[in-house]
This record gives C-alpha cells, structure tokens and sequence, in this order.
C-alpha cells in the first residue's frame, strides 16, 4: 500500500514541467496555468515528500540534487501513467473507435493518409480495437474553427503561428516552393527572384484563411515589412490539386507545399522558382482544446506523425 507520503500524479507533472522547461514561469505557461499555482503546487510536494526538489533564483529554478534523481523516477511513472491510462482508454471503447479529425489541405492530401495506416498497424499490432476516422478536409482557419467548436477532437494545421486557445505540438517541417511552368519567363532566370518582383506578380494562390497564403504574407512581411501587400491574385482557389493543375495550364506562377509538386519537378512539368532572402519553411502542427485528455491512438498518431516526411513514392501513391 502507498502512504500518505506519496504525492498524486498531478504534482509529478507540474514538477515535470519545470525539469524540463527550467523555470516556474515557462512550467506554467506550459501547462496552461498561473506561476502562482505552480509555486503552490511545488511548495506542497516538497512537505508532503519531506525533501528540498527545487532552488529558487531569480532568473529561474534549478533541481537540486536530490530533485535530480527524483525528476528521473517522476519522468518514468508518468510515462507509465500515461500508457495505462492510453490502455485503460482503449478498453473502455467499443468495438470500434472513432477519430474526429480536421486537417489542412495539404497535410490530408500527402501526409495524413500515411500517418492514417501507420496507426492502423500499430492498433493491429497491439491487438487493440480499429479506429473509425471521421475526417474535414479544410483550411488552416477553418480547422481551428471547428476544434475550438469541440466539432472535431484534433485538427492538423500550416499556419505560421500557433492559434490562441489551443494546445498545440509541431509535427514536421514544410517548405513551400515558387512554381512555374518551363515555358514560363521565370523559368529561364540565372538569378533568383526579387521579393518586389514575386510581390507586384499576381499569383495562383490558395483562398484567405489557408496556411500557404498566410505563411506566404507572413515570409513576405518578415523580408520586406508589414506594410507590403501581395498584388490580387490572378486566380484564388480552394485546393492544392486545382491550383497546381491550374499553374502546369500555364494561370501563372504559384506557391505550394513542395510535397504537393515533387513529382511535377521530377517530370518536368514545373520549375521551382530562387527567389531571394525569402525564408518559406513553415511548420505543420496538431491543435487541440487544453480542457481535453487526448486519447492514447490520438497521441499515438502524433508520435507516429512527427518528423515522418513521406517518400516522393508515398506522395505519389497518396495522389492516386
């Protein structure tokens, strides 16, 4: 029997939180709490254990020694809490389980379906119940929209910065490209591309409230100031496949994921355009309600998710 003497799981995961992020301040913004509720929190843990786990300073918080070796056997029980509670999720199901997601363009077109089977597998593999998908195909604004609406459990999303609201883990990194057809004036240029030159150009572009457009403004802003805006577009479309489809007729230059034309590039179908001191990597995110316990598959789609840059052959295989 555990006495009195051990402290809850909650506890161990605020003292997680500052071993890892170094300071009360950074553990509170991480957890989504006040500096006030993790000073408490801390201040009860160490009478209640009868040890000293924490220093002070004013630039921050160091474990002492003895809060060292705790923090190791914390981070393990915690990791064990959170795959028994993973399990314990599992078994309370039904027979199937469902997965409301809300993903972005490009991230359901070429990313997700792999993550998808991926996940699949590793249910088999552990003989725990399949997964029913339920699954919006939107913009990056549309997704926060329909998680902070609880409509959907996790969403998937491109935009440059993290919604406000939401909790939120990068998965990968993306890059969007420059394209045009090889016929195109831009595709026979030695040089790179001036911002100014692709700003005063009316592009093929993806609608407002997509992560493409708005990591495109904000790469933009960042080289040439807030103050600049991008010339209308010369078509504003819904999907990644209707605007690359409408760049390779020759609509005009375009922006887009690099996932969605590395087989254009190998074909030759399209030319990625230098343009110049314009920074397009943009990272890919899961975002989801902080009131919400994330289930054990959804976290393991994550975990599966993260880093997992498909193949230019599993791109191809996700556009059939």
């Amino acid at each position: 029997m555990l006495t009195p003497r051990m402290p809850e799981l909650a506890a161990w995961q605020v003292f997680a939180a500052i071993a890892a992020e170094g300071s009360f301040g950074a553990a509170a913004r991480s957890l989504d709490v006040s500096q006030q509720a993790v000073s408490s929190r801390i201040a009860a843990l160490e009478r209640q254990v009868g040890v000293r786990l924490v220093d002070r300073h004013p630039r921050g918080s160091t474990l002492t020694p003895t809060g060292a070796a705790v923090a190791e056997w914390a981070t393990r029980l915690l990791a064990l809490a959170e795959e028994m509670e993973a399990g314990l999720t599992a078994l309370r199901s039904d027979a199937q389980t469902t997965l409301r997601l809300a993903a972005s363009v490009t991230i359901a077109e070429y990313l997700l379906p792999g993550w998808l089977v991926a996940l699949q597998r590793d249910q088999a593999r552990a003989q725990l119940p399949p997964i029913a998908v339920e699954l919006a195909v939107v913009n990056s604004a549309a997704v926060v929209e329909r998680v902070l609406a609880g409509h959907a459990d996790l969403g998937l999303i491109e935009s440059p910065d993290p919604p406000r609201g939401l909790r939120h883990r990068t998965l990968l990194e993306d890059r969007l490209v420059v394209v045009v057809p090889p016929d195109h004036p831009w595709a026979r240029r030695r040089m790179p591309l001036t911002v100014d030159m692709l700003v005063r150009t009316p592009l093929v572009a993806r609608e407002p409230g997509s992560g493409t457009r708005a990591t495109l403004a904000a790469a933009v802003a960042r080289a040439v100031g807030p103050s600049v805006e991008l010339a209308s577009p010369a078509l504003s479309l819904s999907t990644t496949a209707a605007l690359r489809a409408a760049v390779v007729a020759g609509a005009g230059p375009g922006v887009l994921s690099e996932l969605a034309v590395i087989d254009d590039m190998a074909m030759g179908r399209l030319r990625t355009v230098a343009i110049e001191s314009l920074d397009l990597t943009r990272p890919l995110r899961a975002v989801w309600q902080p009131s919400v316990q994330l289930p054990g598959y959804a976290r393991r789609l994550l975990d599966l998710a993260q880093g997992a840059r498909p193949t230019r052959r599993e791109v191809a295989a996700a556009r059939r």
